[in-house]
Order: structure tokens, then sequence, then C-alpha cells
């Protein structure tokens, strides 16, 4: 099957631009992986000399991101903080840092709640304050649901100590979306985190919730992984068989955990990657991604135009774009 590349133009007039607050007529897309970057963190973290898996942190305004979204077709982005999260080292500090950007991302949520949401962070591996923060962003701020990072200070999702968190989210049959990060080892040299590393990081923490059979303790849970799931979806059958081998867990068992999960389709609507995910997943588990801003504009829109070039049927592509995100967060539903 033939596919081709149909990114939008970057030569629109500005008479066939709608402004950020009327949104073109067919934007109907959700976004689930969709950054932002509220001005004082950011401070913190080039002050602190910290980046993004490599990656520089960007700057992020609301009528920027709006103008993305407009063009891009998406009627509302899920708000996410991305790595490095608000844990340094410090339990005190991470709290702080966390209130902050959950109320940043909760006013914007507020003012155009057709157009935003977002996912509360959460200072993990500070459990007791990951407890008390989800609590407040879900009963408080109105979280669509919250965003935790693959693994926290070395520490993988699934580890038991993480488990009165997972038990809490799971009471409440929240939306869990899973970010990458640094591997606990350090990237090989040469090569930025981003490139590869975050795609391994994705799949470390996705078979290790397998592997602790977190999902299916928890069934109300419903957990999001970025970037197609990282290797997840190519090598879901040879993980399977392999953890196998590792003894007290059966391929079909180990595939039907995996099968769990959401995945976004951030930088991964390729005529390779995307028909391998959908291979594996079924279409309402398959939701639409930009990671714009860490992921610039030229990018998100190459990767928007490739799941715009592939020969999908209107069911399938009606729930990567919109229908998977309204059955996660209901209150979308209406905004449609």
């Amino acid at each position: 099957m033939a596919h081709r590349i149909d990114t939008p133009s970057a030569s629109s007039s500005s008479a066939d631009t709608p402004s950020a607050d009327t949104p073109r007529a067919n934007t109907h897309r959700v976004d689930t992986h969709s950054h932002v970057v509220p001005p004082d963190y950011r401070a913190h973290l080039l002050d602190a000399g910290w980046a993004a898996g490599g990656l520089p942190i960007p700057q992020w305004t609301e009528s920027e991101a709006l103008a993305v979204m407009d063009d891009q077709g998406i009627q509302t982005a899920v708000l996410s903080v991305s790595t490095p999260g608000v844990h340094f080292g410090d339990d005190a500090e991470a709290r702080t840092w966390a209130r902050r950007v959950n109320e940043f991302a909760a006013e914007r949520r507020a003012g155009r709640p057709d157009r935003f949401g977002f996912f509360a962070t959460l200072p993990l591996p500070d459990v007791d304050g990951a407890l008390a923060e989800a609590a407040h962003a879900l009963d408080e701020l109105d979280a669509d649901g919250v965003v935790l990072l693959a693994n926290s200070n070395g520490r993988y999702l699934g580890d038991p100590e993480f488990e009165p968190l997972m038990a809490e989210l799971g009471r409440r049959g929240a939306v869990v979306f899973v970010h990458p990060g640094a591997l606990p080892g350090g990237s090989g040299p040469g090569v930025p985190d981003y490139v590869v590393d975050f795609l391994l990081d994705t799949t470390r923490a996705a078979v290790n919730l397998a592997r602790t059979h977190t999902l299916s303790r928890h069934p109300d849970l419903k957990v999001i992984l970025s970037h197609g799931g990282g290797f997840v979806p190519y090598a879901a059958f040879r993980i399977a068989a392999t953890l196998s081998m590792a003894g007290g867990h059966s391929p079909e068992d180990t595939l039907a955990e995996l099968r769990r999960f959401y995945f976004d389709t951030a930088l991964t609507a390729s005529p390779v990657s995307l028909p391998s995910l959908l291979a594996f997943a079924a279409p309402d588990h398959v939701l639409y991604g930009s990671d714009w801003p860490y992921a610039p504009t030229a990018a998100v829109e190459f990767f928007t135009g490739q799941l715009d070039a592939h020969d999908l049927d209107a069911e399938t592509r009606q729930a990567i774009e919109r229908g998977t995100a309204e059955q996660l967060f209901p209150r979308l539903a209406s905004a449609g």
C-alpha cells in the first residue's frame, strides 16, 4: 500500500488562518500528548541546568498552543508536564512544584474547557505526596487524570512501593498518562535520551506493570503509553515469550496484560510504526498525540500528515482522533 506525506502548508494566508478563539470547522481531534511549560517552572529548570532528555526546555504560551491546535485540527489538548517532572531529590520542593504546575494547568482548563484539559503532575517517588496531590488535583482542580514518569529516580511503575498510589488511582478509575524520561543507567554516548532511550524507558515501565499484573488487579485504571508504547507493539510477542522463560508468566497472560494499555500516536504515525501499533492494539485503545512543543511544529505537521495519509476506515480514524478520548474523558463528548 502506498502512503503519501501530506503535511499542512506553512504558507497559508492570514485570511485562511482562524483566530485562537475560533477554531476552524474541521477542528475535532483530541490530543492526549500535549505538553505545558509554565514560565516559572521553565525558569527553575533552566536555572538548575535541567533538560528534557537532551531536549532544550521550550517556551509555551496559550496563544501559540491554540494556533498550533487549530492548524492541526485539534479541538482539545490534554496538557501535561514532561520529563524531568518536579522531583529533583527533595520531597518538600517537589510537592511545591507539583502544586504550582498543576494550578497553572488548571487555570488553562478552567478558562477554556473546550480547548484544554490536563493531567496532574505528581511528585513521585514521594508516595505520600503523590497521594495528597492526586486528591487535590482530581477533587479540587478538576484534572482529567495524572501524568507519571515511567521511572522515578530509577524505580519503575509497578514497583511495590508505588502500589498505594496505583490502588488509589484504580479506585478512582483514573486515567494515567505515562511519559518516559532518562534511563536509570544513563544514555549511551552521542545519542540523546529522546532519540532511543525514551522508547526503552516506556517499554520497561509497561513490562513491569504487566509483570506485576497492576492493571488486571486494578481493572478500572486506564493507562496511556507515550509514543505508541515505545517498543511494546513491535516486540510484544518476544516480550511475552521471553518473560515466560523467567517463570510465573504465560505468554498469553502477558499479552493480555499488555493489551490493556492505551497508546498515543505521538511521533508514531509513520507507514511502518502505525500499522504495527494497530496490528497489536485495538483501535479503541489508540489516541492521537502531537508531543508539542517538545516536538517542534514542523515535526507535528509531518506526523499528523502521515496519520492523514494512512488508508484507515472511518471507524478506526474516528476512534484514534476523537472517539477513544471521549470514552476516557466523557466531558469531551459534548464538546465534539
